[in-house]
Order: structure tokens, then sequence, then C-alpha cells
């Protein structure tokens, strides 16, 4: 026999098996359907910003592709909260620099988009890139 026919369910995992055996959603649905709920609110405010700025942003394509594997559920929980945390200092009003000085205004909003994309950038599929081609063709 293998050794991982051995090994033990986790808590959790019990815990899954149960609920589904009852019918109900796990903690996972649950979780998921909160993000749903919240997708709406950033996804607004994303494409607003986005519409302010984008045009400052040298690489907008690589920007909304991000966006897309975002909101992939292939995506890895770990690739999703970086780029979910780049997206979100973007969006968010408060940041190092003020968005509305200048020039500078977005510099810091782009150094830490590029540096997320940078880091999760295998995870980032030519679907992503498709959808973002086809999203800022319609767009323009």
């Amino acid at each position: 026999m293998t050794e991982g026919f051995w090994n033990h369910f986790t808590k959790a995992e019990i815990e899954a098996i149960r609920a589904a055996a009852r019918g109900e959603a796990g903690p996972e649905a649950e979780q998921e359907a909160e993000r749903r709920a919240a997708e709406p609110r950033w996804r607004h405010a994303f494409f607003a910003k986005l519409k302010r700025f984008g045009r400052h942003v040298p690489f907008v394509e690589d920007l909304v592709a991000a966006y897309f594997c975002t909101i992939d559920p292939e995506t890895p929980s770990r690739v999703k909260l970086v780029l979910f945390g780049a997206l979100a200092y973007f969006i968010l009003p408060f940041d190092g620099i003020a968005d509305f000085l200048p020039l500078i205004g977005l510099a810091d909003d782009a150094a830490v988009l590029a540096a997320a994309i940078a880091q999760v950038a295998g995870s980032i599929t030519d679907r992503h890139r498709e959808q973002a081609r086809e999203l800022l063709r319609t767009e323009a």
C-alpha cells in the first residue's frame, strides 16, 4: 500500500465532508459568496480609476490582465492575495503619495503594481491577457 493511503484527514477536511454529506455549504463556499458580494464594489472602483489614469500607466494591459487573474477561480490564493493587495493600493485614495499630484501622484501606485505583477507574472495566463486586450479594445 502507498504511504498516502495512511495519511489522516485534517479537521477542516472532515468538517467539509460532513457538510457535503448534509448538503450544506462549507466554509469555502461561504468565503466565495462573500467575495462575489464584494466584487462589484471594487470592480467599479478599479475601472473608474483605470479610466481616469489608465493612459498614464505604461503597462495598462498587464494591469487589466492582473485584474482578470485575480477574479479567476483557478488562480492560486497566494497570487490572488498579492494582486488584490496591489490593486487595492491602486484603488484606495490613501497611499504614499496623493494621486492628484501631477506626474508623481501615480508613481508609487505604478511601482507597487509593477512589483506585484512581476512577482506573479507566471500566473497571469494568455487567457487573462486576451481578456484584457478585448476589454481595452471595447472601452477605447
